[in-house]
């Protein structure tokens, strides 16, 4: 059957992630309603039409979805009332990849129960905890360090590595403060001594076999990501075991897209860690290293558009570009030196407000290898300074 375009794309969250897969949607002729809790967010400057709601609202995102009448909803962030996907997705709308896929994957908990209990995968040893009390009874049979986390949480907000007892009750006040929902649930796990840790795109179709972008490497801080890499130099053993992992779980899920399969890779293991249904911010790197980006993946899969090859064309890296202070008021300086850096590109993504670490931008850089990109790359975003209070 022939594909028809243009199609009327509701995107759920429009961040900068959103904002890249609205300028790939609108280059094949899409219409895209960009829906955000937030006016003036990253997609929204590129979308056709802006919706600003609580997507925590089942009621409200009912409303904007039969408003428009979508031919897709594409969720792009944790926050959503996933439930009410579901029913919409029973009354006839097309949820990417499928709203049950997506009601599993917003939240750690289930997605992480589903790897390890249905799916028999290695995963860190994890527990639950839903009050301060629980949390000193868990950790301490998980043991020190470990790593506390929400539930539902984005960008890594509210996780953090904790070394002994003394440090719960701060790290269970970062956690209830950083989860986005409205469920006071974290989840506790074993710290995991990696070597590296990846993320494993992996891109499934409506028909056709299941697609995998080159590992990307990526190292955080504040649970954060700050920057990635390709290629990670992962073994064909490693590459393997990756791969086979990420289709058991993605196919489990179902639906078409790209999924962010995140892995700890240690010298004798390739370890489960999490999935997002959707692209991934460690997956940015992709807008300088291959020939088809990330964003632009999840656009063919979810059209059904063939993808006939996926190109690494270079070693390449990223690397943020973070807010320090808490402002409304943001300019850029730097920019031209970052931009004198052979093969650099800056993205800056239009956030209309700053606070302390938040993602203000990304520089990406090719080079000879990967530690050569990683270090144009954060050397570029060391430059561009974010003057709060302009004069």
């Amino acid at each position: 059957m022939a594909i028809v375009l243009p199609k009327k794309i509701m995107l759920l969250g429009s961040g900068e992630l959103g904002k890249e897969f609205v300028i790939a949607a609108k280059r094949l002729g899409n219409t895209v309603i960009a829906v955000d809790r937030y006016d003036n967010a990253p997609a929204m400057q590129v979308a056709d039409v802006r919706e600003v709601i609580s997507m925590l609202d089942g009621e409200a995102l009912e409303a904007v979805v039969k408003k428009h009448q979508p031919d897709l909803i594409v969720p792009e962030v944790e926050a959503i009332r996933t439930e009410k996907l579901i029913e919409l997705e029973a009354q006839g709308y097309k949820v990417i990849p499928t709203a049950a896929a997506t009601n599993f994957t917003m939240n750690r908990d289930r997605i992480r129960d589903l790897a390890s209990n249905e799916l028999g995968l290695r995963t860190a040893k994890y527990a639950y905890a839903t009050s301060l009390e629980e949390l000193k009874t868990v950790a301490g049979e998980i043991g020190f360090p470990n790593v506390i986390k929400p539930v539902m949480s984005s960008s890594g907000k509210g996780q953090s590595v904790v070394n002994s007892r003394d440090e719960l009750e701060k790290a269970w006040d970062y956690a209830i403060a950083g989860a986005r929902g409205d469920t006071a649930k974290i989840i506790i796990e074993e710290f995991i001594n990696f070597e590296v840790e990846i993320t494993l795109l992996t891109i499934r179709q409506w028909q056709g076999e299941t697609l995998f972008c080159e590992a990307i490497g990526h190292r955080q801080e504040r649970g954060d990501y700050q920057e990635s890499w390709q290629p990670v130099g992962l073994t064909a053993n490693q590459v393997k075991d990756a791969q086979d992992i990420a289709r058991k779980v993605t196919d489990k899920l179902g639906g078409a897209g790209i999924f962010g399969v995140e892995f700890f890779i240690t010298k004798d293991e390739v370890i489960f860690s999490e999935l997002s249904p959707r692209p991934h911010d460690t997956g940015m790197v992709t807008l300088i290293s291959q020939n088809l980006n990330e964003f632009e993946l999840h656009l063919r899969a979810i059209l059904g558009l063939p993808i006939p090859t996926i190109e690494l064309l270079s070693p390449s890296a990223s690397a943020v570009i973070l807010a320090s202070e808490t402002s409304n008021e943001i300019s850029f300086t730097g920019v031209e030196e970052a931009l004198a850096i052979p093969n650099v590109e800056v993205r800056l993504f239009g956030k209309p407000d700053s606070r302390p670490y938040r993602r203000m931008g990304v520089a990406l850089a090719k080079g000879k290898d990967a530690t050569e990109s990683r270090q144009k790359a954060t050397e570029a975003a060391s430059k561009v300074k974010i003057n709060d209070f302009p004069s």
